[in-house]
Parts: structure tokens; C-alpha cells; sequence
């Protein structure tokens, strides 16, 4: 469990009572977003309250007529993901931050310029977020909140989420190693051993990465592997 220093209020409002718990927000935030979170790494107190301030706890009949249950860990699961959490405005803006870096992120390695067939630089998406106004989320995952950021940037610069294929071929004293890496960093959707015991491979990146993938082959063999792009939509 967590400090009662570190702890927020977070609360469910249902049938005329109100419940209250105190919780950790950044472990809060990664529950509502799906994450399997053990409920007492989360919590201040393993206790509902009515009022969380004045430590009043909510009765057992108040909490079976809403959740049908007094199973605390059952309760709080309901009260993080459908309640309201309570931050402090230094919270707040801190979660904020966190989350658009990490959209901003997603959206750089991901996207292109439909026009020049290249990325956007973090700091021109970043720009173009604050021109559209974007409203972020603290609580909610990134993938909830790309389609919506992407539809508020496109009036404002060319954009689009794109995929592109390349045909790589790896030199034989390079493979074993190469084979590894590339497999974790990309999608290979065929590769190849060849006699001389060299690897090729058609593999599949976001086209926001493109940069970083000829960095990566180039480091893996040295400057001596081969890269073909194939096609990119």
C-alpha cells in the first residue's frame, strides 16, 4: 500500500450515496486503462469511505445496495474505473505532460507527411497539438486518444498514419546477431537463410522510423547491409 501522502481521493457517485477511496493516481491511471494492477498497490487504505476526509466509512448496506458486494477489492476496481479521481493541480498538469509526450511520440514514429513520404518532427506535431487546441486525458490510454489528436491535426498539416515494407539482406558475419534484432524491432513477414550463410528478409515498420531502422541495419553489419524499399501506404 501507499502513503497517505502520496494518496487522492477517488469517488463514485450511484443511487444517492457516494463512495470514496484513496488511491495512488498514477497506479489509479494505469488501471482504468487496463493494466492488471494488484488493488493494495494502489490504495492508501483498505477501507470505502462515505467522506475519505473525516474517515467516515461507508456501511455495508449502502455498499450491497450499490455493488452488491462488500468485497473491498471488487468495490475499489469499480470506484478507479468508473469514478472520478481527485488530483492536485501539480498532478495533474504532470500526467497531462507525461501523456502527450507519449502521444506525441506514438504519433512521430507512426506518421508521415503523405506529401514528402516523410515523418514529422515531434516538435512540429507538438506545435500543431497546441494551434488545434488538443485537449489531453491523464487517464485515458493513448490509443484511445490518437484517432482524435490525428483528426484535430490534419486541417493543420498533411498527415497520415503509414506502414512501408523493405527487402534487407544481411552479410553472413552480420546474421546471427541481425536476426535477432531486427525481428524484435520490425514485423517480418518472410526471411530467408541463404547458402553462403547470409539472411535476407522482408520486413514491416511504422514509416515514422524509417531513419532509425537504416541506423539500426547500418550498425548491425558495419555498413554493409543491403536495404530496398518496397513499397509504403
Amino acid at each position: 500500500m501507499i502513503s497517505l501522502e502520496q494518496a487522492v481521493v477517488a469517488r463514485l457517485e450511484s443511487h444517492g450515496e457516494k463512495f470514496e477511496i484513496l488511491v495512488d493516481p498514477d497506479e489509479a491511471a494505469r488501471i482504468r486503462q487496463g493494466e492488471k494492477i494488484n488493488i493494495e498497490d494502489a490504495v492508501a487504505a483498505l477501507f470505502v469511505f462515505e467522506n475519505a476526509s473525516k474517515t467516515d466509512k461507508a456501511s455495508d448496506e449502502s455498499l450491497k445496495k450499490v455493488f452488491g458486494t462488500t468485497d473491498f477489492e471488487t468495490i475499489a476496481q469499480r470506484i478507479i474505473t468508473k469514478g472520478e479521481i481527485h488530483l492536485t493541480a501539480e498532478q495533474r498538469k504532470q500526467m497531462v505532460e507525461m501523456k502527450r509526450n507519449q502521444i506525441i511520440t506514438f504519433i512521430s514514429r507512426n506518421a508521415i507527411n503523405p506529401q514528402t513520404k516523410l515523418p514529422h518532427p515531434p516538435k512540429r506535431i507538438e506545435m500543431a497539438m497546441e494551434e488545434a487546441r488538443v485537449s489531453i486525458d491523464p487517464f485515458k490510454h493513448v490509443d484511445e486518444q490518437v484517432k482524435d489528436v490525428m483528426k484535430a491535426l490534419r486541417p493543420l498539416i498533411p498527415i497520415k498514419f503509414a506502414e512501408a515494407r523493405y527487402a534487407v539482406k544481411i552479410p553472413a558475419d552480420f546474421a546471427p546477431k541481425a536476426y535477432g534484432e531486427l525481428a524484435s524491432a520490425t514485423t517480418l513477414e518472410k526471411d530467408e537463410w541463404q547458402k553462403d550463410g547470409s539472411w535476407i528478409c522482408i520486413c514491416k515498420i511504422p514509416a515514422g522510423i524509417q531513419g532509425e531502422f537504416f541506423d539500426l541495419v547500418n550498425r548491425l553489419t558495419k555498413g554493409d547491409g543491403e536495404v530496398k524499399l518496397l513499397s509504403q501506404d
